[in-house]
């Protein structure tokens, strides 16, 4: 069986962005936050933290800036994708120097590719690093699906350990042709339960920025035989998931830290703020949930 990176919940931390780039004042405050408040693991300048935004200079120190800070309390895992395979292993190479503990690695996007190409991309970047891999599959953002027999050649080799997958349905197929060669963490916060359910891990998470305590306790109790309890959290939190994810993300997940007095800036373009009607929809939702432990309560 591969090892786990982690087990419970990391969380795809946004990035602060202020006039003069990151706010590391502000990267700072939130990692304390999620470290006071039980997240298993940090990702830092993957896509919800808008690395495609970012120069390799800004990416790169951000990841440093988060490796050092968290100082091996929890792992830090770099997002290092890119659809230009030399890119990504640049980018591997440098998060490896840096001192990331693992790194997230999303599929193509635009350009596309083959399941050839695609087993072809993710060796590559495997040979240039001997930090675990976890490959992200987000095929309503990339176009494109990993396919479960290419999981299964993915899984033979040595530091690709497992999978963020969005694409829940392949899951059952995936661990039949894997088994324990390939871990699998939600990248869906709404069917974190389920992918549990098949023998997953964890989930890397958007809504861990708002109920970071909820997300951990899902998968732990889960983990603890705890089923009913875990079924309860997965199930209270959808109205949150679905507020969440009513923008493009991570449109939504900032506006709402930004409503619960994080003030961390808004997203880079191309995106743009949320519409006022879709601002106070989810206002309206986070006052559902006890969010006494951030800043502002609403």
């Amino acid at each position: 069986m591969k090892k786990p990176v982690f087990v419970g919940s990391a969380v795809a931390l946004v990035t602060p962005f202020n006039e003069g780039g990151v706010d590391s004042k502000k990267l700072k405050a939130l990692i304390d936050f999620h470290l006071a408040h039980k997240t298993d693991a940090i990702v830092v300048a993957a896509t919800t933290g808008e690395a495609a935004t970012m120069p390799d200079e800004e990416h790169l120190a951000t990841i440093r800036s988060v490796v050092e800070y968290v100082d091996g309390r929890v792992p830090v895992i770099a997002g290092t994708g890119s659809n230009d395979t030399a890119h990504g292993i640049k980018l591997a190479k440098e998060a490896t120097a840096i001192g990331a503990d693992a790194l997230l690695v999303v599929t193509p996007y635009y350009n596309k590719t083959s399941q050839e190409g695609l087993f072809r991309h993710f060796k590559a970047t495997a040979e240039a690093t001997n930090l675990p891999i976890i490959v992200y599959n987000v095929p309503s953002r990339t176009n494109l699906n990993i396919s479960p027999a290419t999981y299964k050649r993915l899984s033979e080799i040595e530091n690709i350990i497992g999978v963020k997958e969005c694409n829940i349905g392949q899951i059952p197929e995936t661990v039949n042709l894997c088994g324990d060669d390939f871990l699998l963490y939600s990248g869906e916060d709404g069917m974190v339960v389920p992918l549990l359910s098949m023998g997953g891990k964890g989930v890397i998470s958007v809504a861990s920025h708002i109920v970071p305590e909820t997300m951990h306790n899902m998968v732990e109790s889960f983990m603890n035989g705890d089923v009913k309890t875990a079924a309860k959290l997965q199930a209270d939190i959808i109205p949150l998931v679905k507020a969440l994810f009513s923008d493009v993300s991570p449109i939504p997940v900032k506006e709402a830290l930004n409503l619960l007095g994080w003030d961390i800036g808004s997203c880079r373009m191309p995106l743009c703020e949320m519409s006022e009607a879709g601002r106070n929809a989810l206002a309206e939702t986070l006052k559902q949930y006890d969010l006494s432990f951030h800043p502002k309560a609403l």
